[in-house]
């Protein structure tokens, strides 16, 4: 079996979705934009090497078809593929703890250095992308609903992962409406800007609630 440094993240995702049937790179790829990306994006050109070393390890094999007169490659995954994958599933998980990748939030932080005008072009173009993602919700969302999704058997835990990854988008569009509303009411000279305390204040307490609610868990585990 493949050792550790072998392996990454990105080489059990494609086995994940291997284990649930064959693909070509391209479906590969089509699947980890539709099911993955939003909490594991990677460059497609990293997806396309993933199943060829998969093979070389013996996790995964791959089978040449013809569609018409067009060759193509379809991978599978192995006994020993899905014995790896049942094996990474418990270990520990080596990064700290999530990481976000954001660019417009990005923007956001060295404002100072535009316009008001282009920090609410920023917001405008974050608000187009979380459109969208409301609009492909439905469309996933809507399509379990009335038994038309591609693997109904996983929709267990499926739905743990599409809760937050909603939650998140409903949380970007919440705080959207209020930092649309808050920079639309500053001057053209941002710098000139007041700070919203109350936000502030919000944002305390919201962390001060976290603090008590990790030690209302801290004290749940040492009395059982």
């Amino acid at each position: 079996m493949a050792t550790a440094p072998d392996l990454t993240t990105t080489s059990y995702a494609i086995l994940g979705l291997l284990a649930l049937k064959p693909w070509t790179t391209y479906e590969l790829a089509q699947q980890m934009d539709r099911a993955i990306r939003e909490f594991w994006p990677r460059a497609r050109s990293k997806i396309y090497e993933e199943p060829k070393k998969l093979v070389a390890h013996g996790l995964a094999k791959a089978t040449k078809e013809k569609v018409g007169k067009r060759p193509r490659t379809v991978y599978s995954i192995t006994p020993k593929g899905r014995r790896a994958l049942t094996a990474w599933l418990p270990t520990p998980v080596a990064a700290p703890g999530p990481a976000l990748e954001f660019e417009h939030l990005m923007k956001v932080f060295f404002a100072e250095h535009g316009s008001k005008d282009d920090l609410l072009a920023t917001m405008q173009s974050l608000q187009k992308w979380v459109d969208n993602q409301h609009a492909q919700g439905v469309e996933i969302s809507g399509g379990y609903l009335e038994g038309r999704g591609p693997f109904p058997g996983r929709l267990a835990w499926n739905i743990l992962v599409g809760e937050f990854l909603s939650g998140f988008d409903d949380l970007v569009d919440r705080w959207l409406e209020w930092a649309t509303a808050t920079v639309e009411g500053w001057p053209d000279d941002i710098n000139k800007a007041k700070p919203d305390l109350a936000a502030l204040e919000r944002m305390a307490r919201r962390s001060e609630a976290g603090m008590e609610r990790a030690a209302s868990r801290a004290r749940s585990r040492s009395v059982s």
